[in-house]
């Protein structure tokens, strides 16, 4: 067995982090990289988004998706801030009322703790849509395109295309971002008022007005055995509690090392999933910074979604429950 290279200290504005096996391959060879990715490249890349990435996790609870391994390995699904993390790592305690128990999860306020989770092998952020301030309001409506078995990219922009024209129409502002896998997420910055539950339901109205206008394309089906594989599903269900997906510039667990990446809404058109890896993006984020940067800027005002809702509600059109 080879051995691994010694560890390396990583200076993070203050603070000094200590990176061990960073020659541990992560990613296998592949269309990315023909000899793989290792540690050391995911730190790098995180260092070299760091206001992107700190901006998309700032005050949030956030579950890790841990490879200790690497991709060869187990891929571990962490709710917990790992055991031994240094004082300044700061967390957030959230209860889950299905196990009665607590967690205290990690809740990024600089770059450092990023990096911190990357020496514990995490490669995929997946924040909640609350903050820690009040982690039971969500600030985020999160509108998640959700590819079907024979669906394609295609698709996923035509129906992108409605989704910014809705948007549009009833003057929210939208962030995209592709999923890092095959479909695209839309973050609409909301304030902090409402529950999960009514957060849900408006997100519901606005995916099943995107199914009206596009039927052929879209449903809002809950059960997978009831949706059509050749249609996509506009998952609502992200809006639940302890519902997470991953943050923009995350890196996702898979061979090609794609990350979820934000874009322009001119781009969509032209742009395909494995154009965003951790080689790319950190010379498209020198070159252009991060396209999420002022999210916080256009909050909007979920009441008109929640009038679609009780309509469709009245008419026997609300949502399934799991």
């Amino acid at each position: 067995m080879a051995s691994q290279a010694p560890a390396i200290e990583v200076e993070v504005d203050d603070r000094v982090i200590r990176i061990s096996n960073p020659d541990r391959v992560y990613f296998p060879p592949s269309s990315t990289s023909d000899t793989g990715l290792t540690k050391h490249d995911l730190v790098d890349y995180y260092l070299a988004v760091g206001p992107g990435i700190v901006n998309a996790l700032l005050e949030r609870p956030c579950m890790l998706h841990r490879f200790p391994k690497g991709l060869s390995g187990d891929k571990v699904h962490q709710k917990r801030i790992p055991n031994g993390a240094p004082a300044w790592v700061e967390t957030v305690r959230l209860h889950f009322p299905r196990w009665n128990r607590t967690a205290d999860e990690l809740c990024v306020t600089e770059l450092g703790s990023v990096i911190w989770a990357v020496q514990m092998s995490t490669v995929e952020f997946h924040p909640w849509n609350s903050r820690r301030a009040d982690p039971e309001k969500p600030d985020e409506w999160r509108i998640d395109l959700d590819p079907g078995p024979e669906s394609d990219w295609a698709q996923v922009r035509r129906v992108a295309g409605v989704v910014h024209e809705l948007l549009d129409e009833i003057g929210a502002v939208g962030f995209p971002k592709t999923s890092g896998g095959s479909g695209l997420h839309v973050y609409v910055r909301i304030p902090p008022v409402h529950g999960f539950a009514d957060v849900r339901r408006a997100a519901h109205a606005f995916a099943r007005e995107v199914e009206r206008r596009a039927p052929e394309d879209v449903t809002t089906a809950w059960w997978r055995k009831d949706r059509d594989p050749g249609q996509l599903f506009v998952d609502y269900n992200q809006n639940t509690r302890d519902h997470t997906i991953a943050a923009a510039y995350s890196v996702r667990g898979v061979p090609e090392a794609r990350v979820s990446a934000p874009l322009a809404w001119s781009e969509i058109d032209d742009a395909v999933p494995d154009d965003f890896t951790i080689v790319s993006m950190p010379g498209r984020f020198a070159r252009i910074g991060d396209l999420h940067a002022d999210i916080d800027g256009h909050p909007f005002d979920l009441a008109p979604l929640l009038e679609w809702a009780a309509r469709d509600e009245a008419d026997g059109d609300g949502m399934v429950e799991p």
